[in-house]
């Protein structure tokens, strides 16, 4: 029985008043109908003729409307290849996108918590410096590896000079600040960059373009997401098994991971989100071949007008695995989300 814990003592939830639990179940029923009804008038729309999306409002199948299936043969048979190469799409790059994040994104907040970092500010600076040398020659029509190789040969030179006559630098708090304050840059602030960038590497409508900009994008909500979980995993589990002569790789593998499995489900479907509904990006970096389902499903509109119909099977389809994999993980998710919550 759940119990409900007082300064004085405890009381148990079958105390509370009859009235009060008739307006908690009034009020739980109703919000339910608020976050389901949008669904379900998908789902009916996508049930309907033209004729009777433009007539109504029809609520009931059966009984204010007869169901019918056109509008899904349209966009499985009529329009098969404009719906399943963006899908296919959509799904590789999200799955692929959000499984390369998750697995970088843990590694580096592990670090941040157990390892103690203090980077100079002669070292950041010089990455920076040798960065910037690295974009001039691609963006001035140098071949990228003629770029790689010379931001490499700055970066080696300054931290081997002038780098080191700087002494303060930033620790672990920082570096995670700083990797989390990237969000709150606005993605149309970096996009033109970002364009140009794989442009001149000959990426533009390629899968590789959205992975690697939507693992980027990304990357700092895993690290700081998976920072506060690990935080919560006990160090001496950890010290435990070093005594044993594990290595830190054995022991983030063996004895973390399957300890922050809540964690890590919560954050992979937190950021699948993020990268299957992405739109900007995907707008600017892709054209045809690599189009993402978000993008068709505002072509359809655009081409065609506010066709509901079609727009509620598109819809569907598109949100629909996001629905069942959250539906699936939901034990999972209950314990992931509740990371940092409760302290002590």
């Amino acid at each position: 029985m759940a119990i409900i814990r007082r300064r004085g003592g405890s009381v148990s939830t079958t105390s509370i008043s009859f009235p009060a639990m008739t307006l908690s179940y009034i009020a739980l029923f109703a919000w339910t109908f608020v976050v389901l009804f949008p669904l379900y008038w998908l789902a009916v729309t996508a049930l309907k003729t033209p004729l009777e999306v433009n007539g109504g409002p029809f609520y009931i199948p059966w009984r204010d409307f007869q169901p019918t299936l056109d509008s899904w043969h349209y966009i499985f048979f009529d329009l098969r290849e404009d719906t399943f190469r963006p899908y296919t799409n959509t799904v590789v790059v999200g799955l692929t996108s959000t499984a390369i994040t998750v697995l970088l994104g843990s590694m580096a907040a592990y670090a941040l918590v157990r390892m103690r970092y203090q980077v100079g500010f002669g070292a950041i600076g010089s990455f920076v410096v040798a960065l910037a040398i690295a974009v001039v020659v691609v963006v001035a029509g140098g071949p990228w590896p003629v770029g790689v190789v010379a931001g490499i040969a700055v970066f080696v030179l300054l931290l081997q000079t002038v780098a080191r006559r700087f002494k303060r630098g930033v620790g672990n708090d920082d570096i995670a600040f700083w990797m989390i304050s990237q969000r709150m840059l606005p993605p149309v602030a970096t996009v033109i960059p970002i364009y140009i960038f794989f442009q001149q590497l000959q990426l533009l409508d390629t899968w590789a373009a959205l992975i690697i900009t939507y693992t980027a994008a990304h990357l700092p909500i895993v690290v700081w997401l998976m920072r506060d979980y690990f935080q919560s995993v006990p160090v001496e589990l950890e010290e435990s098994a070093a005594i044993d002569g594990a290595s830190p790789y054995r022991i983030f593998r063996s004895i973390v991971l399957p300890l922050a499995v809540p964690g890590l489900v919560a954050t992979f479907l937190f950021v699948l989100v993020f990268a299957w509904n992405e739109y900007l990006i995907a707008l600017f970096l892709t054209s045809a071949n690599a189009q993402t389902l978000p993008l068709t499903v505002a072509a359809q509109n655009a081409t065609r007008g506010p066709q509901w119909w079609y727009m509620s099977v598109l819809i569907l389809i598109m949100i629909g695995p996001v629905i069942a994999m959250a539906i699936a993980l939901e034990r999972f998710i209950a314990r992931g989300l509740l990371v940092g919550a409760v302290k002590g």
